[in-house]
């Protein structure tokens, strides 16, 4: 592993990082994009030993500096009391940190077996609300499946979340995709923000804050805006093809510009952890074929559908009769080549963690929201 700073770290901003607590941290795909907003994770709790392996890991690498989890115990085991005092060291908690954390979402989504909030991961998204009204950060993060509100019994439960947070904090949220913010992947998420109420009224100068008073602006790239419908995709083809490539689409939101390179992927960490292609339909799913819920062929001049590599999807390569590599997963979930995953984790626990993050691209996108939210001076508000 690198010993000194590398550019990722050098890249980041080191001034007035602002503290945040990281629950369901897995590979730390979400903090990696808060870090380059500018915060930074002082605490963080994941459960699954190979998710704690991979974040230890690959933070090291990508950073140059070790990085370990906080606390391995369930979400369910930890009180408030415990939380805050392993984060801020019996000390004085700060005025401004935060909470972020994806509860699993298994259980709302519409591939999974929809038990909802009582299912074993539908309960953690129930616990993860009640440690944010407990500890109170300034802001949090949630993230979830969309199936939290396109199914009317998760959408139902999502309401009643907010109703409990509401005593104490704004909370606004939105569907968004990471194909939207450049990553070559359609990846829907529910991103819900809060910010605590007395924090905001003292930071305006008001004992109360207007119902229409516009406290978070969400990000946008007019570059990608609707990328789905706005670009003309290419329909499939024939494996072992060439077919054009678009002139109007942009290089970055295509998987082709970033794996179908295979001399530089094979040279980059991770870069030929891959199954051994044993079936013949490796040989025989057209090109952009993604109609079926396993064996979909990448287009190389298209986006991946959902990184989902842990729940039986198997996801091929666009010009070679294989699966993805672990750096190629990696990259369509926009996570940096100073990444690596370490060689004591399993290959299926691997594409199993990289399925589950945040596309660092999204994460990032929102973390500088939530900073220009923190720091920017407020307008007058009346």
């Amino acid at each position: 592993m690198p010993s000194e700073n590398n550019t990722f770290l050098n890249s980041v901003n080191q001034n007035s990082q602002i503290p945040i607590l990281s629950f369901f941290t897995g590979a730390g795909f979400l903090d990696i994009g808060f870090m380059q907003a500018g915060f930074k994770t002082i605490w963080c709790n994941e459960y699954d030993k190979n998710f704690v392996k991979s974040f230890e890991y690959g933070l090291a690498s990508l950073t140059g500096i070790e990085h370990s989890v906080s606390n391995t115990s369930s979400i369910i085991e930890l009180g408030p009391n415990q939380i805050a005092r392993e984060a801020f060291n019996n000390t004085q908690i700060p005025e401004v940190f935060g909470m972020i954390g994806g509860p699993p979402c298994p259980d709302f989504s519409v591939g999974g077996k929809n038990r909802g909030r009582e299912g074993d991961h539908g309960k953690l998204s129930q616990v993860y609300v009640n440690r944010i009204i407990e500890l109170q950060p300034t802001f949090f993060l949630f993230e979830n499946v969309p199936g939290l509100l396109r199914t009317a019994k998760h959408r139902e439960f999502f309401k009643l979340l907010r109703e409990q947070l509401s005593a104490d904090y704004i909370t606004d949220f939105r569907v968004l995709n990471a194909l939207d913010f450049g990553v070559p992947q359609d990846r829907e998420r529910v991103i819900m923000i809060g910010v605590k109420k007395k924090w905001l009224q003292k930071k305006l100068g008001l004992r109360r804050i207007p119902s229409d008073f516009q406290w978070f602006e969400w990000p946008e790239d007019e570059r990608y805006n609707n990328a789905k419908t706005r670009f003309e995709w290419p329909e499939a083809t024939p494996f072992g093809g060439e077919p054009d490539k678009p002139e109007l689409i942009p290089d970055e939101l295509m998987v082709g510009s970033i794996i179908c390179n295979l001399e530089e992927m094979a040279q980059l960490p991770n870069g030929l952890e891959s199954f051994i292609p044993l079936s013949d339909k490796f040989m025989i799913i057209p090109e952009g074929d993604v109609s079926r819920k396993s064996f979909k062929r990448l287009h190389r001049w298209r986006y991946s559908p959902t990184a989902a590599y842990g729940n039986n999807e198997v996801h091929l390569h666009p010009t070679q009769p294989r699966r993805l590599t672990v750096r190629e997963a990696l990259r369509i979930q926009s996570v940096p080549d100073m990444y690596i995953m370490p060689d004591n984790v399993p290959l299926t626990h691997k594409f199993k963690t990289i399925g589950n993050g945040v596309a660092v691209k999204l994460a990032n996108a929102v973390a500088e929201s939530i900073r220009k939210m923190i720091e920017e001076e407020p307008n007058d508000v009346k």
